[in-house]
């Protein structure tokens, strides 16, 4: 039945019946090619995500086989230049009076906070004994002085008589020799009535410079004793002052004569006074390990009061500070300290390190870093050159603000 209808001769004979057979064809073909193409695309928009998937897997996979570090960079260290330091105020010039005669306190002229002048009196010692012997000693003198004009006139008579032969050469020389003792002895005398004079001279108290009495421990009637080591007076000389200040080891290089200071003291907040260093110890104290430095103060209008607590910073000092590291990123490893830099091509570097002083938090770098590193904190202990690792975005983040 089926060969009866595809007969060439009868399809022949009805041309519109094959034409309908060729569009059937060629419809079923676009079908075909149709179902095929929309196959492959499901086929293609399933694969492109799996492979999508599997392509961002293994770029996780390589990532995060790749450690994450945090990183900071070595910071100098804290300036001690401009930190207060404790400093003492002193006088310019200071000194106890003490007495140098015996005798009572007769009169007292001045009382604490006394200006005075050089010279001038400030008490009066009553020594009668002292007087006493001062008369003696110049009665002494006088009888020295009595026997050597008669030993100067018989030694001339008899140097005359010896030329003519009427005495002998042995009591000429006699003479002359008596002339001479008696010489010895005047001195003697002189000498004696001038150290008592000088003691005298003790009895009148004066101020050996201008300043003001700061200390006042006798009254008049008191018993003066020389060898007691009592102090009369004490007088400080206070329009200029000294300030000393122990300057830390780590500043003392820097502290040179001539370099200008402020100071403040706690009784005048807000106010601060030039000082300029005139000279240091030169040495290290051994005890503290500090160097002791004097300041030049002016105190013209007497604001500051001598014998305070001051405090002093160094403005113009110049030092160099060390660099300094969170004490978490060292590694100690027997080849000594170490730490791990991360470099420009994200590999780590370990590099010997020379550690200096430990603040506790932070240490001292004096060798193997510079201040553009980036330094891996809490590095592991497997940690080894060459290692590429990541640096976290916290880390980036910092480091750009």
């Amino acid at each position: 039945m089926n060969s009866k209808q595809n007969d060439p001769v009868k399809l022949a004979e009805n041309p519109g019946t094959a034409t309908g057979l060729q569009r059937s064809s060629l419809t079923f073909s676009r079908v075909i090619v149709a179902l095929v193409a929309l196959i492959l695309i499901g086929v293609v928009a399933g694969l492109i995500p799996r492979f999508r998937q599997q392509s961002e897997l293994g770029a996780a996979t390589v990532e995060r086989s790749i450690p994450t570090v945090t990183v900071v960079s070595p910071k100098p260290g804290q300036s001690t230049a401009g930190l207060p330091l404790p400093a003492e105020i002193k006088p310019w010039v200071e000194a106890p009076i003490y007495a140098r005669a015996n005798g009572y306190l007769k009169n007292r002229f001045v009382d604490i906070g006394a200006h005075v002048e050089a010279g001038q009196l400030l008490a009066e010692i009553d020594s009668p004994e002292l007087h006493q012997e001062l008369d003696r000693a110049r009665a002494l003198q006088a009888q020295a002085e009595a026997a050597l004009e008669l030993a100067k006139i018989t030694s001339a008579r008899w140097e005359g008589l010896s030329k003519t032969r009427a005495v002998s050469d042995q009591e000429n020389d006699e003479k002359q020799a008596d002339l001479k003792l008696k010489a010895a002895t005047t001195e003697s005398a002189r000498a004696e009535v001038r150290r008592l004079e000088k003691l005298e001279s003790f009895t009148r108290i004066t101020a050996p410079f201008a300043g003001i009495i700061t200390v006042r421990n006798v009254d008049a009637g008191d018993l003066i004793v020389a060898a007691s080591g009592k102090e009369l007076f004490h007088l400080a000389q206070t329009l200029r002052l000294r300030v000393y200040v122990q300057v830390p080891q780590a500043l003392a290089r820097s502290i040179r004569s001539g370099q200008t200071a402020q100071m403040t003291i706690p009784e005048l907040p807000g106010r601060t006074f030039p000082a300029t260093v005139i000279r240091t110890a030169g040495v290290i104290s051994a005890d503290s390990r500090t160097l002791l430095a004097e300041l030049d103060v002016d105190n013209a209008k007497e604001e500051v009061l001598a014998g305070g607590y001051a405090q002093v910073r160094f403005t113009e000092a110049k030092m160099e500070f060390a660099l300094t590291l969170p004490a978490n990123t060292i590694l100690f490893r027997a080849e000594g300290p170490q730490i791990g830099i991360v470099k420009a091509d994200g590999k780590v570097e370990l590099r010997t390190v020379k550690l200096g002083r430990d603040f506790g938090k932070m240490i001292e770098i004096l060798t193997g870093v510079d201040s553009h590193d980036r330094v891996i904190v809490n590095p592991a202990d497997s940690l080894v050159s060459g290692v590429a690792v990541s640096i976290s975005e916290a880390a980036k983040t910092k480091k750009g603000q």
